[in-house]
Order: structure tokens, then sequence, then C-alpha cells
């Protein structure tokens, strides 16, 4: 039967609710090439027809870009009925460094990355500037991998404070490993993590430790990435894969799973969105969209109706470990 891509489901334990799919506005913001004013408001437009209400962003994305056009196509829509996450870490300042993940037709500042208190109460009150939002529910510490202890004693500090005064509902971190996120979950009271990649059809890295552990406590999962970085969409050689072109190991597992896929008459991409939220620390993916169409094509592929079989098949080809539970 696929999933209710409207289902409301809990985002941590704190009595916040986010739908099964949410709105990764990166590409709005510009990430490989631009995009428009009109073709991005399109594309938020479709999310929401689609009955999508919960919507990422941050700082980084098009550095600005996104916040501000996600703000603006979100004013009318009454404020108690969306979600909205954003993150912190990166101010936006006119400085000559830049990330190596390209945004094209930005503003021209460049994000530099301070886990301070003082440097999150700056950015999200930029962020709340740029979305023209009155509040912000998540908020994620974004990519603090070489600042771990700073992470925890400024930037969760700040927002921690934060939660408590009933200003934030949730406190998250997103990332591109396990690794961290799993110190994060031993160390401090999180709500909910955004895993980009790490947990995926064709990556289970989060799988070992920091699901159960996460489960354990009752921190959600964000799901992104699950595509990874496109290859899942369109394997073939010199596809994107964690940013880069795909090395032959990745490309030959893809292939491997497209095949299986291929057999039991599902899309490779259904599988994709679908098999993270079989996992009980995985309350909702959240999928980038450069336009209305792909925003309309993720909600279609969370609905599709895939065979018990093909998971099998996946499990006996060592597609998938024994242990990773699949979609019902």
């Amino acid at each position: 039967m696929g999933f209710d891509p409207t289902e409301l489901v809990p985002l941590g334990a704190r009595g916040l609710e986010v739908t099964r799919i949410g709105l990764g506005t990166a590409p709005i913001g510009g990430l490989y090439e631009a995009v428009s004013d009109d073709h991005a408001a399109a594309t938020v437009a479709a999310s929401i027809a689609a009955g999508i209400r919960f919507f990422d962003t941050a700082p980084l994305y098009g550095h600005g870009l996104a916040e501000s056009r996600l703000g603006r196509a979100l004013e009318a829509i009454p404020r108690d009925q969306i979600v909205v996450a954003t993150k912190v870490g990166r101010l936006l300042r006119d400085v000559s460094y830049t990330d190596p993940v390209r945004y094209y037709g930005t503003p021209d500042v460049n994000p530099i990355f301070d886990f301070s208190e003082q440097g999150v109460l700056r950015s999200i009150a930029e962020s709340l500037d740029r979305l023209g939002l009155d509040r912000i529910d998540v908020l994620h510490i974004h990519d603090p991998d070489e600042h771990h202890d700073e992470a925890l004693r400024g930037a969760f500090r700040a927002l921690e404070r934060l939660r408590d005064e009933g200003v934030i509902r949730a406190i998250g971190a997103g990332m591109n490993q396990s690794a961290m996120l799993t110190r994060f979950a031993s160390e401090a009271d999180f709500d909910c993590f955004l895993l980009a990649g790490r947990y995926t059809l064709l990556d289970q890295e989060a799988l070992g430790a920091l699901l159960p552990l996460c489960a354990d406590r009752k921190i959600s999962i964000i799901a992104a990435g699950v595509y990874n970085s496109g290859l899942l969409a369109d394997p073939k050689p010199g596809a994107p894969f964690n940013y880069a072109p795909v090395d032959r190991a990745h490309l030959e597992r893809a292939l491997a799973l497209k095949a299986v896929c291929d057999r039991h008459g599902v899309p490779l991409t259904a599988a994709a969105i679908q098999f993270p939220l079989a996992h009980s620390a995985v309350s909702c993916v959240v999928t980038g969209a450069r336009t209305a169409d792909e925003i309309q094509e993720n909600v279609r592929l969370l609905q599709v109706a895939i065979p018990p079989e093909l998971w099998t098949e996946l499990r006996a080809e060592r597609l998938l470990p024994q242990e990773a539970p699949t979609p019902a």
C-alpha cells in the first residue's frame, strides 16, 4: 500500500507532529543550478497542494535564498498548520570563504561557521527575518563535523534555553554522517536528527549504532538524501553520489538494486523513498525538489505498492542486511 504522505507522525517526544514527507529546499536555493523565483514558488505550492506540511531549510541553502523564497511561499498558510525547520552554525557574511557545495543565483554573501551561543542567536534572528515568520519550530545544528565541543557548549546550550522557554519546539542536528550523531544522542537531550544519505537503500551506515539508540531515546530520525545525491534516481557512470561522481563499487551496487526492482516492476526510486520509513526510529523523509513535477513524483512514489517479495530478494542477494526492517 505504500505510505500516506499526509499522515501526521510524532517528531520527538514533546508533542510535535510532521507529515510523512517534507520538502527540502536546497534545490530552490539554486543547488547546482539557478532556479527562478516563480519556479521556487510553484514547487512550494505543489508541496502544499499535495498535503505536505513539513518544510526544511537552512541559511546555507542558496546563501539565504531558500529561506526567503520559502517564507514568501508560505505567507498564505496558517502558521499552526505547518512545521518549519531551519539550521544554525553558519552565518551569512560578505567574506571570501565559500562552501564546496555550489549554489547559483545567490545573494552576495557567503557562509562562515559559527557554533557559539551568540552566533546561534544571531543566526536565528536573521533566519526569522528572511523567512518572515514569528517563530521556527525545529532548529538543527548544521554540519558540526569539526566542531563537536563548540556545538554542544555553544549551539546546543542556546537552543536548549530557547526550547525551555517555549520559543522553539525541537532541537536537532543535521549531518551527512552517523558517528557524531550517535555521540550527540548519548551526550545531550536532542529531539530529532536530520540524517542525510546514511540510512538509505544503498547505505545503511546508521543501522548498527545510531538508529537503535535513537529508538530507545525517542529521538526521531528525519531521513534525507534518500536517493544518495541522485545515484538511486538514475544509476549510471558519472551519476552523483555524496556530491561527487560515483565510484565503481557504489555504482555496481545501485545497478544491482535497480535490477531487482525492475524484476518486480517497481521503480528503484519508490523502493528508495519508502525503505527508511520502515525503521521505528525514522519519522519521515525529506526530499529536495527543484520543480512542482519533482515533488508530485516523490509523493506518488511514496504511495507505490511494493510486493514483499522484492525485499526478500534484496536480502537474498545480500543487497540489504537481514536485520534491516522493510515496509510491510
